[in-house]
């Protein structure tokens, strides 16, 4: 048995052209979906990932902000900035890209975007209402997780989810969105003893701890399917997951590489949350 491809690049071009579309629309009724990100620093990896979310905007039609500020910028000027934005009518998501300088409190300034602009799902406010089950924007990631499976056409009602990891941007979440489809989830972590007697029980695993290889064939159910939100790097410098792709994909009946899998998803995501942004600042959501 070889696993079959979930394609997050291919699902990613096809959503893009989905909100490339509401914004044609949007555009016609005089509003241009605004997207503001803040880089602090120079961390490379951070200017990369910034980089490819202004690229996304200006493909889907979308307007788009960069800010780049010093690392010598300090909490109070990044909070007031925060703060414009939240004002500006143009803007309807806002970005601050982590990590952020020592100087600067990460939570303080995620807590000082307007929920209704927290595109990318971080805030407490957007927390809450993922696991209340109210309206509200997904993290990106976890998002992207679930639109994979539901471009497989697989049913969670009944399923049982074991989801490896704990992380407020990844594990938490989706381990919330896959309980509101009706799945039995199970939450693994540092903590977990015999780790593989729960992954050998689930019919999904979402792997989501950025160790490579811990996930290996003798821990998967067959037909299981499997995401691979990792992001790790070979001895070689190759990028990688946290599963063992060659031995699982003979064993697993879905599964997601890496690269390729779940990374474009997350971009995407964020195109689709500030286009619902968007569209619920004109009312038609």
């Amino acid at each position: 048995m070889t696993a079959q491809l979930i394609d997050g690049k291919a699902l990613s071009q096809k959503l893009r052209q989905e909100v490339s579309g509401r914004v044609k629309a949007l555009k016609a009724g005089g509003i241009v979906p605004g997207l503001a990100v803040i880089l602090v620093g120079e961390d490379p990896a951070s200017q990369v990932y910034v980089r490819n979310k202004v690229r996304a905007c200006e493909e889907t039609g979308m307007y788009s902000v960069l800010e780049k500020w010093p690392d010598t910028l300090t909490e109070a000027e990044l909070l007031a900035r925060v703060q414009e934005l939240n004002e500006d009518k143009n803007i309807h998501g806002i970005l601050v890209q982590l990590p952020l300088p020592r100087q600067i409190d990460a939570t303080k300034v995620i807590e000082s975007i307007a929920p209704e602009k927290d595109v990318d799902g971080f805030h407490v406010a957007s927390a809450g209402a993922l696991m209340t089950g109210l309206p509200g924007f997904w993290p990106c990631t976890p998002y992207g997780c679930m639109k994979m499976l539901e471009h497989i056409g697989y049913d969670l009602k009944g399923k049982h989810a074991v989801v490896i990891g704990r992380s407020n941007i990844v594990g938490k979440p989706v381990a919330m969105m896959l309980l509101q489809q009706n799945a039995t989830v199970t939450i693994c972590h540092s903590a977990t003893k015999n780790l593989k007697d729960m992954t050998l029980q689930a019919d999904v695993i979402v792997a989501a701890v950025g160790k490579r290889k811990l996930l290996t064939a003798d821990m998967v159910k067959p037909g299981a399917v499997v995401l691979d939100v990792g992001m790790n790097r070979t001895e070689e410098g190759k990028l990688c997951g946290d599963v063992d792709f060659d031995g699982v994909k003979e064993v697993a009946g879905w599964i997601t590489p890496v690269p390729g899998g779940v990374g474009p998803m997350t971009i995407t995501m964020l195109m689709v949350n500030t286009c619902e942004s968007a569209e619920r600042s004109a009312g038609q959501r």
